[in-house]
């Protein structure tokens, strides 16, 4: 069993004993933490918080322990019940709260919860405030509310809220969308995109929807990541040639990944590829990918004249550099859009109303339009790392063997090879040397990564 603290929050195995494992006691300490942190960031002894989750299993009674404690640390909460993680963070927004905690572990397995932490701006935290919120959490002397000064409860449903603003957006034509009369099918993995999904397309204009795994049980019919090897089903169906595209999402709905009329994965990559090309055409400026993610997006930008500028892995970074870059469409590579106009988070939605509105202006199939983008080929590997492993070494070595090509250590080491690219990066988690390589084919990113390896291992 497992419990890992980082500064993007807490997560682990629900069970067992604490601090080994996800118990109600590490729960109330990190909430408790996270109350403290959010008093002292806006210096509001009475601050609010939203608190929205996934339908995972054990959602009610983490819901529960987190709304109680931070009630007895004197905050106001909003429960918004079960919501994406989009929908989380524009409910901070909309309810001007001083932070919202997401109960999702995302892609990990139905034993798995976590708690992910906002700021007011419903923003994940920065990685110094993040620190500062694990000082916290190993702080004890906690002062808790006098019961006259206990904090209240609401509730919400914020759902509306962040489909209404989707659809005001200049690039999402619900007209278009529903002139093209698409047949839709989606892959909700018993989790909220089954209540959120099937709600957003009725609005866009979709009359006929086909709804797999669409009971928001937190019972995943499938190990909940949405790669290729999982995705059997919703494949056989599209199959079918009875729907003019297929989405699929993760358990909070903050990566999309598309598939085409003929049962083709477009791949995640490609999801933030094809999405930035349709923005692009309407809205010039910069795109943001993280250093892991295809150079797909440095052709679609090209393409447009614009800058591609990548950041440091994960969603905090990729934020950072769009905001310093004034980009406008950014994500990573997992499938995961950020669309400044709507807000700064990873968010499945507007990627599907965008996606569609793409393609029902363009009046082609979905294959077509995939077709229309290069194919690059990505290989992911890792190495074990030993105590005497020196990682500064490892990195110094690459950049000189590659002193010649373009290179990017801004986390670990990137280096362009002409059409071919690596990065490495030791792992947050895990005593692990992550290597990703990519070229036109999918044995060439093998052999490199082979040649990336024998290098480290030197």
């Amino acid at each position: 069993m497992t419990l890992i603290k980082s500064i993007s929050g807490i997560r682990g195995t629900i069970g067992g004993t604490s601090g080994d494992n996800l118990t109600p006691y590490d729960i109330t300490r990190f909430a408790t933490a996270f109350a403290r942190w959010t008093k002292e960031a806006t210096q509001n002894n009475h601050p609010t918080i939203v608190v929205g989750s996934d339908a995972r299993i054990s959602r009610t009674m983490v819901s529960q322990l987190i709304t109680g404690t931070l009630l007895g640390m004197g905050c106001d909460v909003v429960n918004i019940g079960m919501a994406t993680t989009p929908t989380t963070e524009m409910a901070v927004t909309k309810h001007h709260a001083d932070g919202g905690i997401i109960i999702t572990a995302s892609h990990n397995p139905k034993q798995w919860n976590a708690l992910k932490l906002l700021n007011n701006k419903g923003e994940f935290l920065s990685a110094k405030d993040g620190e500062t919120l694990l000082q916290l959490s190993d702080d004890l002397s906690v002062e808790f509310s006098s019961v006259e000064n206990l904090g209240t409860l609401t509730h919400d449903d914020a759902l509306q809220y962040h489909i209404d603003a989707i659809l005001e957006l200049p690039l999402v034509d619900k007209k278009a969308i529903g002139e093209a009369h698409f047949s839709i099918a989606i892959d909700t993995i018993n989790s909220v995109g089954a209540i959120a999904l099937p709600k957003l397309l009725e609005q866009l204009g979709v009359k006929n929807i086909k709804l797999l795994n669409g009971e928001p049980t937190g019972d995943f019919a499938h190990t909940p990541e949405p790669l290729p090897e999982n995705l059997t089903g919703i494949f056989d169906l599209m199959k079918s040639g009875n729907y003019d595209a297929g989405f699929v999402v993760d358990p909070d709905v903050d990566r999309l990944g598309i598939i085409d009329e003929t049962g083709n994965f477009y791949g995640e990559e490609y999801t933030l590829a094809v999405i930035a090309d349709y923005v692009l055409q309407a809205q010039k400026g910069a795109v943001v990918s993280n250093l892991s993610s295809s150079r797909v997006l440095t052709d679609v930008a090209n393409r447009y004249a614009q800058m591609h500028y990548q950041s440091a892995v994960g969603e905090v970074n990729v934020v950072a550099t769009m905001k310093e870059t004034n980009a406008v469409i950014g994500g990573e590579g997992n499938g995961g859009i950020i669309y400044p106009a709507l807000h700064y988070g990873r968010d499945s939605l507007v990627g599907i109303a965008l996606y569609l509105s793409y393609l029902a202006k363009q009046k082609i199939k979905a294959s077509a339009l995939r077709a229309s983008f290069p194919n690059y080929f990505m290989a992911k590997n890792k190495i074990e790392l030993t105590p005497t492993t020196n990682i500064a070494d490892i990195i110094e070595h690459l950049k000189q063997h590659f002193k010649a090509e373009k290179q990017n250590d801004a986390d670990g080491l990137r280096v362009d090879i002409g059409s071919e690219w690596f990065h490495i990066r030791p792992s947050n988690t895990e005593p692990i040397i992550r290597i990703y390589t990519e070229s036109s084919s999918i044995e060439n990113a093998k052999a490199l990564a082979t040649k990336i390896m024998a290098l480290i291992k030197k």
